[in-house]
């Protein structure tokens, strides 16, 4: 199909890892050439790989918006935010230990402030509007005379979308505080504006190499390394530098900038085809994320009734790569924390993210091949075709009295999305006004019960322990 580095069959998860780009690829080629000698060393080679990682340095520098000084390379994008939270907490412990994150951080920022939480520190997640988007207000409400550290990524590596570092980041100055952007999903599309104090960044998601991280601390942000002492990259990531990944590293990143600029519009007009023809395309079908701030390759959907990991096979046999956020797939047991914190649909999740050489014709075959897709797999689940309207009473009969308690459906033990389907079976047999109660013990169900009762416009009472109760309304 000659679809350049993206390889012969459309790959639609470059937000996961994109595969390497033409210039990383010869640059690395010729790095374990020139570059495998300790760049620590004076003597010859000692001194070319030491050239090499100072032009790389520079070149990612230039890239990121900050002196060459304050960048190090670190062995992936997770260390850096790890390394990143712990040096600046550590850095700044005289001031307090309270910590401040987004409620859609990726997870490893989450899980290093889970750590921070059980050696006493304390961490105030701020929560997110139902497009994903933190408010800067209610986050610099969140800031503390104690707070250390505040960290906000710049934008959603599952929804797309793209959060007001630039005015959070001046709340976070006006109150002292440093920022730490996890810029791993934009960095490829531009610098990170706004006064942060802390960067941390990951090649795998721009066509470089995976095992190459970024960490930037900006000059006057207090820092203090965690572990042992390293001489390397300043003390900030111990152990010998990948040279050969670095090098290739910063060169893929201005390489892969340059052609996202040249096609950020048709990627984005692409991603727009998307959101407007799935929801026709495919009843029942919810899209996620804002639809104004976002990155412009990446679109994310929802699917009523649907198993996400049978969806995932499906589009998978057909030629699709793509990934998903659900509760429904073997590496997920829970619903997505992004998913969870924005309150919206889980099941039969879908993120569809472009690599930069798409062809139009390749998102529309997808479309093409989406609806039986999502409809083979409702067939299977036994999912309701169409929802039926209440029934009318006859003219020459009295209404039929409400029900004397409310409907049950015990659907206890059974995995998403089957406690939806049950409910959706059960509910053209509720009269007007009247309830029906699901029992489900699977945490899905507290985002795609409300979901559902939304997307039908029905009334969602509440939950009760394992107890879910919605009323009919229409």
């Amino acid at each position: 199909m000659g679809r350049g580095y993206f390889g012969p069959v459309p790959y639609f998860d470059v937000a996961s890892a994109a595969p390497l780009h033409p210039v990383a690829r010869q640059a690395l080629l010729a790095a374990l050439d020139e570059g495998w000698a300790d760049p620590a060393r004076l003597y010859r080679e000692g001194r070319r790989a030491r050239l090499l990682l100072d032009a790389a340095r520079e070149a990612a520098a230039e890239a990121v918006g900050c002196r060459p000084d304050e960048l190090v390379f670190t062995p992936s994008g997770t260390r850096a935010v790890h390394a990143g939270l712990a040096g600046a907490l550590a850095g700044r412990r005289r001031v307090g230990g309270h910590l401040v994150v987004s409620a859609v951080e990726h997870s490893s920022v989450l899980h290093a402030a889970e750590a921070h939480t059980r050696t006493g520190g304390e961490v105030t997640e701020v929560g997110v509007s139902r497009a994903g988007a933190v408010d800067p207000g209610t986050y610099a409400a969140a800031l503390r005379a104690d707070t250390a550290l505040a960290a906000l990524q710049s934008a959603n590596h599952e929804v797309g979308t793209v959060q007001p570092v630039a005015e959070v980041a001046e709340a976070c100055r006006a109150a002292g505080v440093p920022l730490l952007v996890d810029a791993a999903q934009s960095l490829l599309w531009g610098p990170v504006e706004g006064d942060w104090s802390l960067l941390a960044a990951s090649a795998h998601k721009w066509g470089g190499p995976a095992g190459v991280g970024l960490l930037v601390v900006r000059k006057g942000t207090r820092f203090a390394p965690a572990g042992p002492a390293d001489e390397r990259e300043n003390g900030r990531s111990p152990g010998f530098e990948n040279l050969p990944a670095i090098v290739a590293a910063a060169a893929s990143l201005r390489a892969a900038r340059a052609d996202a600029e040249a096609r950020a519009g048709e990627l984005r007009a692409l991603t727009e085809r998307l959101r407007e023809r799935v929801p026709r395309l495919v009843p029942r079908t919810e899209v996620v994320g804002d639809p104004e701030r976002r990155l412009p390759h990446l679109l994310t959907f929802s699917c009523l009734y649907v198993d996400g990991e049978s969806l995932l096979g499906a589009l998978d046999r057909a030629g699709f790569s793509v990934s998903s956020g659900s509760s429904c797939t073997s590496s997920a047991l829970t619903p997505s924390h992004v998913l969870r914190a924005m309150g919206v649909l889980s099941e039969g999740n879908v993120r569809v993210s472009l690599p930069l050489d798409v062809r139009a014709e390749d998102v529309d075959r997808f479309l093409d091949i989406l609806p039986g897709a999502v409809a083979g797999v409702r067939e299977q689940l036994g999912a309701p075709s169409e929802e039926e309207p209440p029934t009318a009473p006859r003219e020459e009969e009295p209404p039929a009295a409400p029900s004397p308690g409310p409907l049950l459906v015990d659907a206890l033990g059974k995995r998403c999305p089957v406690p939806v389907i049950e409910l959706a079976k059960v509910f053209p047999r509720v009269p007007l006004g009247a309830t029906v109660t699901v029992l489900s013990d699977d945490e899905a169900a507290a985002l795609d019960i409300p979901a559902w009762c939304e997307m039908r416009d029905q009334e969602y009472v509440g939950r009760e322990g394992t107890a879910y109760t919605v009323r009919r309304t229409s």
